[in-house]
């Protein structure tokens, strides 16, 4: 998502670039797609962020850290939480999924696509370490909650697999 698409000033894009998030360290909040507007009102940075699930543990952090990020650049800032519309990983932008894939988290299918890998019923689960497709499910839950275990049965590594949310 660029900053024209989301409506952001390109100073404040460029802010929130550099706040990552704190589960997934190599991707920043705005390729997460967590961040739903930032403009300056009154002075004053006035920032939206929808969290990944509801009840997500990062939100507090992920508040905290885009409030120091803007205070080293002189800024005063406001984070609200807003819960609708939910997130959805369709908001993780390309560059966001690729990182996910070199950091070892494959990036989350289709809904359909999706359904079949965590029922087991078809393997569509690319292992980020050796592109294979010759994955099974380990557990429905993987690092946390928004993630499932699979393993690889080429390269024999488990990973995480982001799992679809719509």
């Amino acid at each position: 998502m660029t900053a024209t698409e989301n409506h952001i000033d390109q100073k404040l894009f460029e802010i929130l670039e550099t706040v990552s998030d704190p589960e997934i360290p190599v991707l920043s909040i705005m390729e997460m797609g967590v961040v739903r507007s930032a403009k300056i009102v009154n002075g004053i940075v006035e920032i939206e962020i929808t969290p990944t699930y509801s009840g997500c543990p990062a939100m507090d952090v992920i508040g905290d850290d885009i409030k120091s990020a803007f205070k080293q650049k002189g800024y005063e800032t406001k984070v609200d939480l807003i819960l609708s519309p939910a997130w959805t990983t369709d908001w993780i932008t390309p560059k966001g999924r690729a990182a996910l894939e070199q950091y070892g988290i494959a990036s989350p299918l289709s809904a359909e696509a999706d359904a079949a890998a965590l029922l087991g019923n078809k393997k569509v689960v690319k292992c980020p370490q050796c592109g294979s497709l010759n994955t099974k499910l380990v557990s429905q839950f993987g690092s946390t909650a928004c993630k499932a275990l699979f393993q690889c049965e080429d390269c024999l590594e488990p990973f995480d697999y982001f799992k679809c949310l719509k």
